[in-house]
């Protein structure tokens, strides 16, 4: 077993350094070319969607209550559509909008709307008042950007293997009003791989809030991603929140982007039916009608939600020799050294690695220098300040697993040497 660093004598100190020194000088010698910033699909994962860029086919543009998809209309999508996330999601058909292509811009467009006009329970438009949103961190740099976009000020809550701090939650909605919402990423969680707990899921649907009108954003990306045969159980927080006397408290989002095709998918929010109608009455304004022709193909070629799981068994069988090979470097290279953690998620995109505190910057840096690219430090924390400096977001879908195993070999020896460097100061 390794021993930890904390424990070394100052010769061992020194006969490590250089050792790792001239594994890392070996590093950047060879010209590497890797990025693990974004969590993208591979190549590969995409090919399995090909099919689907053949349909509809020619002549065959009809809905199944005859709409011809190709013409305007259907704002709130086609019914199959909204059948066909109904049932992944776990609700009614009525209860689903369907988008473009990019939950983000759903989400993005909620917000705005709020902004501006307000929403059910609400007396105000919210920029008519200080807005702040909570923000469980590490979490989802995209959410934490339309925060910034907007200048709504930003609340990190902490995270831990059942989810976000509920009891720091619920004591700051009680007495703030201009607490509007919270970023959720409930299922294997960017990035920290973990589902949230029951507990968790009815604290947030069922707590006592200040402002009538708070808003959870749950963007459930990775309702289907599993990476073994077995999934994460997430309770519907719909269903609990109507339970509960909030019925128009979530927003729910999800999307094909890393089912189908990143850049063509479909994105969907299922929301209370007064929600619904708030939406639509804006959307209404907003468009003549969504990528129909897209829906259409896409329910053509998953059918259902057992053929949309049928699929996603073959994104598992691509994806998971990439995380267990990051878990296997990690385990070889930094296991008993008492200077990192990382999470093994069975689902979702990502690893969350917790260096030192002090190190992740540093850790960034000499492995950008050794030609493998991450995602900044910081990233993972509103306005990319994370207190500690210590959290990483690996990325592995993209590359193929023999690179992400050169790459995570990079990382830990870079890990290794900015931890000696802290432990010296």
């Amino acid at each position: 077993m390794s021993t930890p660093f904390a424990e070394l004598s100052p010769s061992e100190r020194t006969s490590l350094a250089a050792e790792l020194q001239a594994r890392y000088d070996a590093f950047k010698a060879r010209g590497l070319k890797l990025d693990m910033t974004r969590g993208k699909p591979s190549p590969e994962q995409l090919d399995l969607a090909n099919g689907m860029l053949e349909l509809p086919g020619a002549g065959d543009f009809l809905a199944a209550d005859g709409t011809d998809t190709r013409n305007y209309g259907g704002v709130d999508g086609l019914p199959e559509m909204k059948a066909l996330f109904a049932e992944l999601l776990d609700v009614p058909p009525a209860s689903v909008i369907v988008g473009g292509n990019a939950s983000l811009q759903m989400m993005h467009d909620t917000v705005v709307r709020a902004l501006l006009h307000g929403v059910p329970d609400g007396d105000a438009p919210w920029s008519k008042g200080r807005v702040k949103f909570l923000c469980p961190s590490p979490g989802y740099d995209r959410h934490f950007a339309i925060c910034e976009h907007f200048g709504i000020e930003m609340i990190p809550i902490e995270m831990d293997e059942h989810g976000p701090d509920v009891e720091q939650i619920q004591k700051l909605v009680a007495s703030d009003a201009s607490i509007k919402g919270i970023w959720c990423v409930p299922k294997y969680s960017n990035p920290t791989g973990i589902t949230y707990s029951d507990e968790v899921v009815r604290a947030l649907a069922t707590m006592k809030t200040a402002a009538p009108d708070f808003r959870i954003f749950w963007d459930n990306a990775y309702a289907v991603h599993d990476l073994y045969d077995t999934t994460d159980p997430l309770l519907n927080i719909l269903r609990v929140a109507a339970e509960g006397g909030h019925p128009n408290r979530p927003l729910v989002f999800t999307s094909t982007s890393k089912i189908s095709l990143a850049g063509a998918g479909v994105a969907a929010m299922a929301a209370s039916s007064a929600n619904v109608a708030d939406a639509k009455r804006h959307l209404g304004i907003q468009t003549i009608g969504p990528d129909k022709v897209n829906q259409l193909r896409h329910v053509r070629f998953f059918r259902d939600a057992a053929g949309v799981r049928a699929h996603m068994a073959k994104h598992a069988g691509l994806l998971r020799p990439k995380f267990e090979a990051v878990d296997r470097v990690f385990s070889r290279e930094l296991g008993g050294r008492q200077i990192a953690t990382w999470t093994k998620p069975r689902g979702g995109y990502f690893v969350s690695l917790d260096t030192l505190d002090g190190c992740a910057s540093e850790v960034v840096r000499l492995a950008d220098a050794a030609g493998v690219k991450l995602t900044p430090a910081g990233s993972t924390y509103p306005l990319r300040r994370d207190p500690r400096d210590r959290n990483l977001r690996i990325a592995p879908s993209l590359p193929p697993v023999e690179q992400v195993e050169l790459a995570m070999e990079v990382v830990a020896v870079c890990v290794q040497l900015a931890s000696l460097r802290v432990l010296e100061q």
